[in-house]
């Protein structure tokens, strides 16, 4: 599927619009709670604007070991990228990711999710991509990750690094639709687009930076 970016060029541009120019990133802190969570791989839902980037990030960091894009949020008849890119599926461009607990716990994915991955204020939007599908969520899959989850972003709100108030919400799962093979591993596969280039690089850069003991420089693929 990944040779069809050669004639889907239009459907690529309608997921993820060209940006004038990335984000600067913004250290979000560290967990006051941390995660418990039992041995064995563990698998979360993270929602954050494009889904190229939110991938792109957590298939950098040490104990991820998948990241595969999709949709969360609306029925399987719509978990499309055509129907998704209108923004009335109810789906949002989502991230299951992969973890070893063990190297990586869910609070720290949390706070490298906020800190170079997605803005939790804009409602409905991330950068350049408007729409509902561009919401920021959390999608917890055990009452673990929904405790550490709520008391983060309680933390979040409490911080005053952001102006706006925190819009990220904690969603129910619903089930996760993967999303067409062309925008798994995008990032890898397509270094030189011009969306990954201006506006998801910088994230992955920006993680190297902010997060040297959790970045891995090999890209895991999905």
């Amino acid at each position: 599927m990944r040779g069809r970016l050669l004639f889907a060029p239009l459907l690529l541009l309608a997921a993820c619009q060209q940006p004038a120019s990335a984000e600067p990133a913004l250290l979000a802190p560290a967990a006051r709670i941390e995660a418990h969570e039992a041995p064995g791989l563990k698998t979360a839902i993270f929602a954050g604007g494009c889904f190229w980037g939110i991938e792109a990030v957590f298939s950098h960091l040490r104990g991820v070991k998948s990241a595969v894009t999709g949709y969360h949020g609306g029925s399987a008849a719509t978990a499309h990228y055509e129907r998704v890119s209108g923004g009335d599926t109810g789906h949002a461009e989502s991230v299951k990711v992969t973890y070893d607990p063990s190297q990586i716990r869910y609070d720290q994915l949390l706070q490298v999710f906020f800190s170079v991955g997605a803005d939790p204020t804009p409602v409905n939007r991330q950068g350049p991509d408007e729409g509902t599908q561009y919401r920021s969520a959390l999608v917890p899959l055990s009452e673990d990750q929904r405790r550490v989850a709520a008391a983060y972003l309680r933390q979040l709100g409490a911080s005053g690094l952001w102006h706006a108030p925190i819009a990220t919400r904690i969603e129910p799962y619903k089930a996760f639709y993967r999303a067409e093979d062309y925008h798994q591993d995008f990032a890898a596969v397509n270094p030189n687009h011009g969306y990954i280039v201006r506006w998801d690089a910088p994230k992955v850069a920006a993680l190297k930076r902010l997060f040297p003991a959790l970045y891995k420089a090999a890209f895991t693929r999905g």
